[in-house]
C-alpha cells in the first residue's frame, strides 16, 4: 500500500487550537507541525487532552478556537469528508464485530467507506499486518494482540496519508506490543505519517522521530535527545574499584568539569560541558592518581525522566 496524497507542505499544522466543554478545558493553545512520513508522539497524563485532540483532528468534534490543516486540507466543516478520505483513526479499542471473520469485518468497513477495489484493498491490508492466513478466523477467537492488528488493517483500508493511533499497544503483552512496533516501523518506511498517543514512554522513545508532551497545553516538543539536553545537564558516571582518597583533587581544576558529587561509595557523577572532552581528561587524572577505573560513561536520561520533569500535575484528578 502506498500513500495517495501529494506531499506538499507539512502533514499536520496546528495553531492555537483550543477545546472547551462548558467551563472545562480539554486542551488549550495547542500548536505543532508534523512532517510527512514522521512518527510523532503525543504524550501526557490521563485527562491532558490527547484523545480529544485526536478526535478534533479526525473531524469527529469541532475545536472551540484555533486553526489546523490535516493532510493538506484546512480543518473546517466543509472539508470534513475530504479529510476523512485521507486519514484513518485507530482508537484504543478497535470495536470489531466479534462474530464476523477478519475478512468480513474488513469488508463491512470497506463497504461503509464506499471504497473501490475492495477485495484488493482488503488483501493488501491483511498482508500489511501479516494476517492473510487468519482472514477466515472469527474475530472472537483472536487474542487481543491479533485484534489490534485487525484494527490496524481496517485503518489501512483507505490507504491513508495520516494515521492516528490512540494507545495502540494498551494492554498488550511485550511480544504483541513488539509486533505492533514493527508494523509502525514498516508504515513509516512506506511514507505514512503516524500520530501516536501512548502512555508507554519507552515505546515513544523507540518509535518516535519527535514527541510533544501535553498537559492540556504543549509543554515541550522535540526529538527525545533534544528534550534531554534541553532539560538536563550532561554528566559522566565514574566507577572505581575503591573510593578515591582525595576525589576533589582528581576532579577539580578541569575546565570541562563543572561539578562532581558522590553518588555512592566509589561511584562519582561529574557534571560536564562536553563529555567527549571531559572523559579523556578525567581518565588521565584518575590514572595519575593511581586509581583503578572500572567504568566511565556518559549518563543517559530517559524520556521518562523528561516527562516527569515536565509533568507534575494529575490533570484528571484536578478541578478544571
Amino acid at each position: 500500500m502506498t500513500t495517495s496524497v501529494a506531499q506538499q507542505g507539512p502533514a499536520l499544522v496546528v495553531e492555537h487550537l483550543t477545546k472547551r466543554f462548558g467551563d472545562r478545558v480539554a486542551y488549550e493553545d495547542v500548536g505543532f507541525e508534523v512532517g510527512h512520513g514522521e512518527v510523532f508522539g503525543f504524550l501526557g497524563p490521563n485527562g491532558a487532552g490527547k484523545t480529544t485532540t485526536v478526535r478534533t483532528l479526525g473531524t469527529l468534534i469541532a475545536p472551540t478556537s484555533g486553526t489546523a490543516s490535516v493532510a493538506g486540507l484546512a480543518l473546517i466543516p466543509g472539508n470534513g469528508q475530504a479529510i476523512r478520505e485521507r486519514i484513518s483513526v485507530m482508537p484504543e479499542a478497535p470495536g470489531l464485530y466479534l462474530r464476523l471473520t477478519v475478512a468480513e469485518n474488513l469488508a463491512c468497513f470497506a463497504g461503509l467507506y464506499e471504497l473501490s477495489d475492495q477485495a484488493a484493498r482488503i488483501a493488501a491490508a491483511l498482508k500489511a499486518v501479516n494476517l492473510t492466513d487468519r482472514a477466515d478466523d472469527p474475530c472472537r477467537t483472536l487474542s487481543k494482540g491479533l485484534r489490534q492488528r485487525v484494527g490496524l488493517a481496517r485503518a489501512l483500508l483507505n490507504d491513508p496519508s495520516v494515521l492516528f493511533l490512540d494507545e495502540p499497544t494498551s494492554g498488550l503483552d511485550p511480544v504483541a506490543a513488539r509486533e505492533v512496533h514493527e508494523l509502525i516501523d514498516d508504515l513509516r518506511q512506506r511514507g505514512v505519517t503516524i500520530f501516536l498517543t501512548t502512555h508507554r514512554l519507552a515505546e515513544a522513545e523507540r518509535l518516535c522521530d519527535r514527541v510533544a508532551i501535553l498537559n492540556t497545553t504543549v509543554l515541550s516538543i522535540g526529538r527525545p535527545d533534544e528534550l534531554r539536553n534541553r532539560l538536563f545537564k550532561r554528566t559522566l558516571t565514574v566507577r572505581t574499584r575503591v573510593p578515591l582518597t582525595n576525589p576533589d583533587d582528581v576532579f577539580a581544576g578541569h575546565p570541562s568539569v563543572e561539578a562532581w558529587r558522590l553518588e555512592r561509595p566509589a561511584v562519582y557523577v561529574l557534571t560536564v560541558s562536553h563529555p567527549e572532552v571531559a572523559a579523556p581528561d578525567v581518565v588521565r587524572a584518575l590514572v595519575a592518581a593511581s586509581a583503578d577505573v572500572l567504568t566511565i560513561a556518559e549518563s543517559q536520561h530517559s524520556l521518562e525522566d523528561v516527562y516527569l520533569e515536565l509533568v507534575d500535575e494529575d490533570v484528571e484528578a484536578s478541578h478544571r
